[in-house]
């Protein structure tokens, strides 16, 4: 499991020093255009995922530090049980963790999450996001996927 949790911590270092150098580098939605489709946008997302919840008056800053922190506890103990074969699952958990973690420490550091990457398309853009993000959503497709895999055959027996 400890492999694995590195990982989270990686995860977690990287989305905190990128917000580190975004919180340094831009101001409150100045926009860096990097090539077309993308750019760095500096937001503050009070909210959950595509703001749901942002213009709640402020205790949905505490819902989601505690409903994100029992996440990552349920994550931490379906990693101790994994068997050792679970390799994708053990990677597609690791990669949720660390991405939850590195959210809750911009809620209880600043009240909300720093968001930077924007990603467009013509006028349409989706709405910006940052590495912990990312990585929850790679670890969730790759955990999908790993659902479709079929179970070895000493499993089922």
């Amino acid at each position: 499991m400890l492999k694995y949790l590195t990982i989270s911590a990686v995860i977690i270092a990287l989305d905190q020093v990128t917000k580190w150098l975004m919180v340094s580098w831009l101001s409150l939605y100045e926009t860096v255009a990097v090539m077309p489709y993308f750019n760095l946008t500096m937001a503050h997302n009070h909210g959950a995922a595509f703001s749901f919840l942002a213009q709640a008056g402020g205790w949905q800053r505490w819902f989601f530090i505690v409903l994100a922190s029992v996440i990552s506890i349920v994550l931490l103990v379906w990693l101790a049980k994994l068997k050792p074969h679970a390799k994708l699952e053990a990677i597609s958990l690791s990669l949720i963790l660390g991405g939850a973690i590195g959210n809750v420490i911009d809620r209880i550091h600043y009240g909300y999450v720093i968001d930077f990457l924007d990603v467009y398309i013509g006028t349409s853009h989706w709405p910006a996001f940052n590495v912990a993000d990312s990585a929850i959503c790679v670890g969730a497709v790759l955990l999908i996927l790993d659902s479709f895999k079929s179970e070895p055959e000493s499993q089922t027996l």
